[in-house]
């Protein structure tokens, strides 16, 4: 079970680390090795970074050792992995100032928290982030209805009508990861060149030229 906390207390521990997605969690593992305690500051109401925000059933192919994992799967190994070390999660909440002392360094977040610590590992990603919505009128009323921005179970858009707006790797991974499930895949970019990854490229291309994907 993961330690979260609530806001608004104060802390003392080895090492702060602000992210607790993918590279947070595996911070985790490696300072305790060292036996270093940890706690971990994330803006998202929930472990996992963007894994879990936006990837959690789509297929991740770039991991180790794993031909394909989703984006919960490799969260949950990864809190899996750090239990032994029994770290704290503090969810939710912005780190809002970082004050380096002579002996320590204070850490506190917008809803409150105070942590002090000997050392800060920064692994936010790309930091705080939000979709990039689509800039149409009356769109943000077919939020989650008919228009989505991360796809939780991709089961439930079995034998839908899918248009997937985009070119770079989650594109094209959700164009490849539908298939079978959705009843029609369309994907629609805005240059004939793609941003992914080519061999993502070529498996689309392959997908198109069958019929697969219009």
């Amino acid at each position: 079970m993961s330690n979260i906390v609530n806001p608004g207390s104060s802390h003392e521990t080895d090492v702060v680390i602000i992210g607790a997605g993918p590279c947070g969690l595996f911070q985790v593992f490696e300072l305790g090795l060292l036996d270093m305690k940890s706690h971990l500051i994330d803006n998202l109401d929930k472990i996992g970074g963007q894994c879990a925000e936006l990837y959690p059933d789509k297929n991740l192919y770039d991991i180790p050792s794993r031909p394909a994992i989703t984006g919960q799967e490799l969260t949950d190994d990864l809190i899996k992995q750090a239990e032994p070390f029994n770290p704290t999660y503090h969810l939710n909440q912005l780190t809002s100032k970082i004050e380096i002392n002579e002996n320590d360094i204070l850490l506190e977040t917008d809803k409150g928290t105070s942590i002090k610590c000997k050392s800060v590992v920064i692994a936010a990603g790309a930091g705080s982030f939000v979709p990039r919505k689509l800039p149409a009128e009356g769109a943000d009323q077919l939020e989650d209805k008919n228009i989505f921005y991360s796809v939780k179970k991709r089961t439930d858009f079995q034998d839908k009508n899918i248009l997937i707006i985009g070119g770079g790797d989650s594109a094209l991974d959700y164009v490849m990861g539908f298939q079978g499930i959705a009843k029609k895949v369309s994907l629609v970019h805005r240059r004939k060149e793609f941003k992914g990854v080519q061999d993502s490229v070529n498996k689309v291309m392959s997908l198109v030229d069958k019929g697969k994907v219009n």
